[in-house]
């Protein structure tokens, strides 16, 4: 049985390793207050990561190490975790007697009923979810399965960055888990009632993740991002990938910039988040959400959250998990509340080194 949710260890780094970035998240806590030890944002060499795999272990290992130093993060121990559409999930039923050892013996034993791959091919684990609705003695058990080159390659690539993997998680998860602990709590004392869609839009691939009474309901990837922008920028001023890439972030370009690209590529955001809901509710029992929470680093773009808002009529939050953290010396605070958007699956991995 592979570990791909992993078992409690103290003070993991929590690792995002995106198309474009890794990102690093080291937490402390005292009582119910979190605090940011480490952090860091380290650009990747183009086409280290296609499509949230890794082809270039070596260049991420190395931006890894790089990354490690230069937040001068404590523990070596990570939570990585592998994109939603590269694992297959189930919701089975299992008798609620039976002990983890024994669990894991009947899954292997019937794991070839659920996946579609040839089962040495794959990683499995899976993790109770609670009493079935059906009896008491019958539990929910969560089935994970994802090839194993996607964990190995995450695993190669974390030791070569001088990191050793201790949990491979899901993307989906760290969302949830970041949202329900952290985010939440700021949409109000009755946010765990909601239905909540949470649209992370990174560099190339946007990705709604929908929550009904704390539970994930939905997950769909799409093609887009930041990275257009960017491109754009590079097109039409004539810069290179980076330097349009630093505009973007920094500003200092001409005066027709926002009336002829950004409000383009707003207008392109909010036809993305009108798209996924509707794709969503089409393929549900749901037709409405309660909120819209954006992550991802091009949800910070200033007044996008408003233009939602106004939009689709629906209470839209900009994604900050650092709220109501405290915040360790060595810690750029200005960097990380401009990341805190792009922090949010970094921060549920993070929140791994508390379970239990």
């Amino acid at each position: 049985m592979f570990g791909l949710f992993g078992k409690k260890t103290n003070a993991l780094l929590g690792l995002d390793i995106s198309s474009t970035s890794v990102k690093l998240l080291e937490l402390s806590r005292s009582g119910d207050r979190y605090r940011v030890e480490a952090y860091g944002v380290e650009p990747l060499p183009a086409n280290a990561v296609v499509e949230k795999n890794i082809s270039d272990p070596e260049g991420v290992g190395e931006a890894i190490k790089r990354l490690v130093n230069r937040s001068k993060a404590v523990s070596k121990h990570a939570a990585v975790a592998v994109a939603g559409s590269a694992v297959i999930t189930k919701v089975i039923e299992m008798q609620s007697g039976l002990s983890d050892a024994e669990m894991e013996m009947q899954i292997e034993v019937e794991a070839d009923q659920y996946i579609p791959y040839p089962l040495d091919e794959v990683a499995i684990d899976f993790e109770k979810l609670g009493p079935s609705p059906r009896g008491e003695e019958q539990v929910e058990v969560l089935l994970a399965a994802c090839r194993r080159e996607n964990v190995e390659m995450r695993q190669a690539a974390l030791e070569l960055g001088g990191l050793k993997a201790k949990v491979v998680d899901i993307e989906a998860y760290c969302m949830k888990r970041a949202f329900s602990t952290l985010v939440g709590p700021q949409l109000g004392d009755n946010a765990d009632e909601m239905i909540v869609a949470i649209l992370d839009i990174g560099a190339t691939m946007t990705t709604l993740s929908v929550l009904s009474k704390d539970r994930s309901v939905y997950t769909r990837e799409q093609l887009f991002g930041g990275k257009q922008l960017t491109e754009e920028i590079q097109r039409r001023y004539s810069l290179s990938m980076e330097e349009a890439g630093l505009a973007k972030k920094q500003g200092g370009l001409p005066d027709d910039y926002e009336r002829e690209v950004l409000k383009p590529f707003k207008e392109a955001v909010l036809q993305q988040v009108t798209r996924s809901l509707q794709f969503f509710f089409s393929s549900s029992q749901y037709d409405d959400v309660d909120a819209i929470v954006l992550a991802g680093g091009t949800s910070s773009i200033e007044g996008l959250a408003e233009m939602v808002e106004a939009k689709l009529g629906t209470r839209t939050l900009i994604a900050n998990p650092f709220v109501n953290m405290s915040v360790a010396p060595k810690v750029q605070v200005e960097a990380l509340a401009n990341d805190a958007p792009a922090m949010m699956i970094a921060c549920g991995l993070a929140l791994r080194s508390f379970d239990g």
